[in-house]
């Protein structure tokens, strides 16, 4: 198989020279697919707007819809392969301006729509906290607050964010292919002895049932820049067997039934197979463009359709026949979530991205640079007339398996980190997956 060969281990760049690297339209479909399962999950596994187990209600596919929660699982995998894709050769404040820009102006506006909507018909849900816990939801950090989502999705952004933060030690320091898998080891250990610390915080920053999915991912993607090595499958080996032991408690945290966990396990290993075949490069060739449209729905639909698709279907439970209220409202979401997309996500984001750099220049021009740091980087700069603090090149190239890789050029970066943006968090044992509680109450 073809492998990316993107980069040095340091990370290096020189300008100028170019990559062919296609654009993976396969993580868009799998991101999707993703939001689809957890749509389905909530619109035919849990009581929500129908107000009786959804068990008596669709026969046969409550037994597939009730193992949709599984497509969290999904996103924090792809998460972690993106998210180390989208920060290579970045600084800090770009990571920061990056994740702002992509996150928060679509939250912002489906916390208003949500709010609106279950405060107009309360039937199903209620803000707890009133138009308080409304204000502190806009932060996103409700959750570390103690603080009642407005939605029930809410929660796995949470999950996300402190991701950022625990990864941006990596990147505050130059994301390379070193420190990536001294982060996935150190991260793995930690969450391992968060396990028995019985110590909250620590376990609440570990993370122990989700960092197996966004460990795993990071490792993948080393793989697609680099090539497989032995020990980053034994990183993606270790992050499998422990998401698969932790399945059992996710099982029981999404379900008031007696299910067994073993759809679960297979569903979270074909995920973690098909993130392996797309870093051997074997989905390259798939160049599907509408793929590239349906991912970026994914993250305006998994905002939208929970709380609010509950609440139609509460009012159309008795007019409009089961199977075509589902198909139907799906259908509605995704033309919402093209909405939001197109009349916030994409006017929005460049704006909010204009401010923050603007903001972050300011902080820069008023905070002089160490003397060592200025010094460094006056000697870095190129003979040719290259501006100072240009990247230079190493005076001992890099050596991967014997083989020297080649550097990347910055535009080609640049391109790649504007085509990857994810989209893509915690309550009580009982919220989880953004489902609300998962017997609707």
């Amino acid at each position: 198989m073809r492998f990316a060969r993107r980069g040095d281990l340091d990370g290096g760049l020189v300008a100028g020279q170019k990559s062919a690297a296609p654009r993976l339209y396969v993580l868009d479909g799998l991101r999707i697919v993703a939001a689809l399962m957890v749509v389905f999950f909530h619109y035919v596994a849990l009581r929500g707007g129908w107000g009786r187990d959804p068990e008596h209600i669709f026969p046969n596919l409550w037994k597939f819809a009730q193992y949709g929660w599984t497509g969290v699982e999904v996103f924090f995998l792809i998460s972690g392969f993106v998210i180390c894709m989208s920060t290579w050769g970045r600084s800090l404040g770009e990571f920061f301006i990056s994740r702002v820009s992509r996150v928060y102006p679509a939250y912002w506006v489906a916390i208003i729509l949500t709010a609106a909507v279950i405060t107009l018909w309360p039937q199903v849900r209620q803000i707890n906290g009133g138009f308080d816990g409304v204000l502190t939801n806009l932060t996103m950090l409700q959750s570390g607050l103690g603080v009642w989502d407005v939605d029930g999705v809410y929660w796995t952004l949470f999950i996300e964010l402190k991701f950022y933060v625990l990864f941006a030690v990596v990147v505050a320091t130059g994301v390379t292919y070193r420190k990536c898998v001294l982060f996935c080891v150190l991260w793995t250990v930690v969450a391992l002895a968060s396990v028995q610390a019985d110590i909250k915080l620590l376990d609440q920053w570990a993370m122990p049932l989700y960092q197996p999915y966004f460990v795993a991912g990071i490792a993948f993607y080393l793989m697609y820049r680099y090539r497989p090595t032995a020990l980053l499958w034994g990183i993606v080996a270790v992050s499998l067997l422990l998401a698969e032991h932790h399945i059992t408690r996710r099982v029981a945290d999404n379900t008031t039934h007696n299910i067994p966990a073993w759809p679960a396990r297979v569903i979270v290993f074909v995920a973690f197979v098909l993130m392996a075949l797309i870093a051997c490069g074997a989905f390259n060739r798939i160049q599907w463009r509408w793929l590239s449209t349906a991912g970026a729905l994914t993250y305006p639909l998994y905002l939208l359709h929970q709380y609010i698709g509950m609440t139609v279907i509460y009012g159309l439970r008795d007019r409009v026949p089961r199977h075509v209220l589902v198909i139907g409202l799906v259908l509605v979401m995704l033309g919402a979530a093209w909405l939001l997309h197109k009349l916030v996500e994409r006017p929005l984001g460049p704006k909010v991205r204009k401010v923050l750099r603007s903001s972050m220049e300011e902080v820069r021009q008023h905070s002089p640079r160490p003397k060592s740091a200025a010094h460094a980087a006056k000697g870095a700069g190129a003979p040719g007339g290259a501006p100072v603090g240009a990247a230079a090149p190493s005076a001992v190239p890099e050596q991967h398996g014997g083989r020297e890789e080649a550097r990347e050029g910055a535009g080609a970066v640049a391109q790649r980190l504007r085509a990857y943006e994810t989209g893509p968090y915690e309550q009580t044992a009982a919220d989880r997956v953004g489902a609300g509680r998962p017997d609707g109450a």
